[in-house]
C-alpha cells in the first residue's frame, strides 16, 4: 500500500506541477494550456482544484470515492514502462556520445555532444530563445 501511495503522489505531483521554465516558455507549454481552463494565460487555484478533481475521477476507476491499490496498478505499470523506455534511451544516447567507441564517455565526448542544442537553434545564432528551448523539451520528452 505504501508503494501505491507513493505512485499516486508521484503522479499527482508530476501532473500538477508547472514546468520550471521562464514565464514565456510556460505560456507556450501545452501542459499549462490544458490546466488554463479560461485561457487567460495563468492557472488559478480553482483551475488546479478542477484538474485535481478530474485526475481523482480518472484514478478512482470504480467510482467509490477512494483510490485503492488495485486502481493504481495501471499507474505503477505505466511508470515502470516509462522507466524501462528511459533506461533504453539512456543506453542508446551513451553509445552515440561515445565517439571513440571504447564503451566509455570521456569529459570531452560528453561536453562536445550538443545535438539537441544544434537542432533547436533554428536561427543559428548560438543562443536558444524560449520557443527554441521548447524544441529541446519536445525532443527529450518524445513529443
Amino acid at each position: 500500500m505504501k508503494q501505491a501511495s507513493f505512485a499516486v503522489h508521484a503522479a499527482l505531483v508530476a501532473a500538477l506541477s508547472p514546468p520550471a521554465f521562464s514565464a514565456q516558455a510556460q505560456t507556450a507549454s501545452p501542459f499549462l494550456q490544458r490546466l488554463d481552463g479560461n485561457n487567460d494565460g495563468t492557472v488559478s487555484r480553482d483551475e488546479i482544484v478542477a484538474a485535481r478533481a478530474k485526475l481523482f475521477a480518472r484514478l478512482d476507476a470504480n467510482g467509490d470515492g477512494v483510490i485503492d491499490e488495485d486502481e493504481t496498478e495501471w499507474l505503477r505499470d505505466a511508470i515502470m514502462d516509462r522507466a524501462t523506455a528511459l533506461q533504453a534511451r539512456l543506453v542508446s544516447e551513451m553509445r552515440r556520445i561515445d565517439a571513440s567507441g571504447d564503451g566509455k564517455v570521456s569529459r570531452d565526448e560528453f561536453r562536445d555532444r550538443t545535438l539537441f542544442f544544434d537542432l533547436a537553434d533554428r536561427d543559428g545564432d548560438g543562443k536558444l530563445s524560449a520557443p527554441e528551448f521548447l524544441v529541446i523539451r519536445g525532443i527529450m520528452v518524445g513529443r
